[in-house]
């Protein structure tokens, strides 16, 4: 059974207390990166696979995307899209993104937000998004970077005094299951390799656009605690392209 971890109640809690659910896109580290790999949605049929509260389904309507659908396993983040990102050319359907099926050519656009490091199965799921795709279409994704999921705890060494010593890496050709802690609450995630997430895409009819390991914008270097983020990549950008033959 897919785990279905933000409809828990205290999860849920404390996810809807982070900057990026209260202030939306703007808040999110790696929204300034990101934003630079989306494409023209003018026009648009857009497919967002695991959109959370709707942010970047707001985000592709208003700029144009003539129709955008926004799926999600959560019911409680499902809620927070509809009272939050909700326009006339939006929908949302509950349902685990690996369970969705469409029409050849249904969309010009799939884009996903963190969200592909929950996926057990990556390569059927990208074999089913090249489907959807129209040729030509688009693939735009952040999920946390290898370095980031490797070990599994996902937090540093620190020495007695507490001082951070560093970010362990380990078992990184191993894929699969890591048992992680996000927002201090135990977590299934999947890891994979760089070589995997690339490699996946071309063995599916996707040409490489862009690749990006983002770093903190000028904006958010004073936060507490991003001046850590310079010591390790937590996430990877990627865009890609389906091939028109």
């Amino acid at each position: 059974m897919k785990e279905n971890k933000y409809d828990e109640e205290i999860f849920f809690e404390k996810y809807s207390c982070m900057d990026r659910s209260r202030q939306g896109l703007q808040a999110a580290v790696e929204w300034s990166e990101l934003q630079k790999l989306l494409p023209d949605f003018t026009g648009k049929r857009v497919l967002d696979l695991g959109c959370g509260y709707g942010w970047h389904c707001r985000y592709a309507a208003e700029q144009g995307a003539v129709w955008v659908l926004g799926t999600d396993i959560s019911h409680k983040m499902l809620r927070e899209a509809h009272t939050r990102n909700q326009l006339p050319n939006v929908e949302y359907r509950c349902a685990a993104m690996e369970d969705l099926d469409f029409a050849p050519t249904s969309f010009d656009v799939v884009i996903s937000s963190l969200a592909f490091h929950y996926v057990r199965d990556f390569g059927p799921l990208i074999q089913k998004v090249a489907h959807w795709l129209k040729p030509g279409g688009e693939l735009v994704f952040s999920t946390e970077h290898p370095v980031f999921t490797a070990y599994g705890t996902q937090d540093w060494y620190y020495a007695p005094d507490g001082s951070i010593l560093h970010f362990p890496v380990d078992r990184y050709f191993e894929e699969g299951a890591r048992q992680a802690v996000f927002l201090g609450e135990p977590v299934i995630k999947y890891h994979r390799t760089l070589t995997t997430c690339l490699e996946t895409l071309l063995q599916n009819g996707f040409s490489l656009q862009h690749v990006v390991e983002p770093q903190p914008p000028e904006s958010m270097r004073d936060l507490p605690g991003m001046q850590e983020e310079w010591r390790r990549p937590m996430m990877l950008l990627v865009s890609a392209r389906k091939n028109k033959s």
